[in-house]
């Protein structure tokens, strides 16, 4: 093979979890309920535009998780092909431009020149403290000074174009599919597109589409070329380090989910259905893992560890699998923490629930208590489910940014926001200060956690009964 395929835990809990939503979401399709609450959080121009943004990070995710190993040269062809330690990605592969260009040190976005000045041999032999040249920002150039700024302007108008292009081919695919669904005129469609007239609000959609266009696009034809977000210490890349850390983000906010949503849903349905004395004892479980601080929890957790791998080096081939299972754990160890709140909120809907009329004539039909908690409550308390699931994404990407900045986070090799921030806390103590790298993290951070904030209050006012009735 031209490569060897590598899974990680994280890989494959990911592939579960897409299989998940694919299931859902053919469980929702044939439920007409589900699907009004759908329709109502696409047909809201902030939860559609929300759902955009985050599914283009969840593109950049999923190319980001599917891992394998390039073999080394074998010029004999004689011994069996070896392959590298280095575990590359599809999204590694898609940046090889960008991920390929390490300069010396720090260089500031779209700089031709280091950031710090440095002694340099001249070609008279003399000595000379200067701004030396980037290997690869840049390095096409013959005089920068004067031919910078017009390739710049030349390269973000090709990209500018291709952008357009693309916007315009996707555009004209939603018009075609609007007017045969609707069996109206291309005119008619395009029209009534324009005017914000359809139910789903294809103008901000499209418009959203547009702007991630002219970016991708922008990135393609300046990137290779120029640090459009500057170079860190090491002189790698920043853009490529903040995006190679969306799927740390990502999986921090859905893996975790897998992990608590088990303890939550089942204690806290049991706790609000039995009562008695399971209620307390649930009770007592959650009132004493909530008087644990959360912090010091995780950093016993994750330090213990590190001691474990630095105990165990064997078991561990490549420093991406050392690194994935720490962020694994992590995972773990966030969601052991986390699942308190949504068991209460369950535990109190079920008290709710179970005195309900159609709850006490199907125990009095001699229906069981699996059946009475799989047919008649769990369906029941599932809209709290899925909006507390979503509201919590964003903080536990945020809590992973924070956990990074104190050094019980995800492993210091592993790209990840949070590691950037940590970084970046000694660049701006340093003068001349280096500024790009914080905030090209919060930045990508920012967009991330407000599409899904926007997404959790679309899902939350269509699936709340309380609010739909408002409505």
């Amino acid at each position: 093979m031209p490569f060897e395929p590598v899974i990680l835990w994280t890989d494959a809990l990911v592939y579960l979890l897409v299989l998940a939503v694919v299931a859902f979401a053919v469980y929702a399709g044939r439920r007409e309920h589900l699907r009004a609450a759908w329709r109502q959080v696409f047909r809201r121009p902030l939860g559609a535009v929300s759902a955009v943004v985050l599914a283009a990070y969840v593109v950049v995710g999923l190319l980001d998780t599917v891992h394998f190993r390039l073999p080394l040269p074998n010029p004999d062809g004689a011994a069996p092909k070896q392959y590298s330690v280095e575990v590359l990605s599809l999204l590694d592969v898609v940046m090889n431009p960008i991920r390929s260009g390490v300069e010396k040190t720090y260089s500031a976005p779209f700089a031709t020149h280091l950031y710090a000045k440095e002694m340099v041999e001249l070609a008279d032999g003399s000595m000379q403290r200067i701004h030396p040249r980037l290997a690869h920002g840049g390095a096409h150039l013959a005089v920068p000074e004067r031919e910078r700024a017009r390739d710049i302007a030349a390269r973000t108008a090709v990209a500018a174009r291709d952008g357009m292009i693309a916007w315009v081919l996707m555009a004209a695919l939603v018009v075609a599919a609007v007017a045969r669904r609707r069996a109206w005129p291309l005119r008619v469609a395009l029209r009534r597109i324009v005017r914000g007239e359809t139910d789903i609000p294809w103008r901000p959609v499209l418009l959203t589409v547009g702007v991630l266009a002219l970016l991708v696009a922008f990135a393609a034809r300046l990137g290779p070329y120029y640090h459009i977000l500057g170079t860190d210490e090491v002189g790698q890349d920043v853009f490529y380090q903040s995006v190679k850390s969306i799927r740390t983000g990502l999986v921090i906010g859905t893996l975790t989910t897998l992990v608590m949503l088990p303890f939550a849903v089942m204690l806290g349905i049991m706790a609000g259905h039995f009562r008695g004395w399971v209620d307390d004892v649930i009770q007592y479980l959650y009132t004493t893992l909530n008087s644990i601080p959360a912090v010091l929890l995780i950093a016993a957790a994750i330090l213990s560890l590190q001691v474990y791998m630095a105990n165990h080096p064997e078991l561990f081939d490549t420093v991406a699998a050392r690194a994935d299972l720490r962020l694994l754990f992590l995972c773990i160890v966030l969601g052991v923490t986390s699942w308190t709140g949504l068991a209460r909120l369950l535990r109190g809907e079920t008290l709710k629930l179970r005195e309900m009329a159609y709850v006490e004539a199907a125990a009095a039909l001699g229906a069981g208590h699996f059946r009475l908690i799989t047919r008649h409550i769990l369906p029941n308390v599932m809209h709290i489910v899925l909006i507390i699931v979503v509201l919590d994404f964003s903080a536990l990407v945020l809590a992973e940014a924070v956990l990074s900045y104190v050094g019980v986070g995800v492993d210091p090799t592993m790209n990840s926001w949070g590691n950037m921030i940590n970084r970046a806390r000694l660049e701006m103590a340093r003068e001349p200060i280096v500024w790009w790298s914080l905030a090209a993290a919060f930045m990508f951070m920012f967009v991330l956690v407000l599409a899904a904030n926007l997404f959790a209050d679309a899902v939350r006012d269509a699936f709340d009964p309380r609010l739909r009735k408002e409505v």
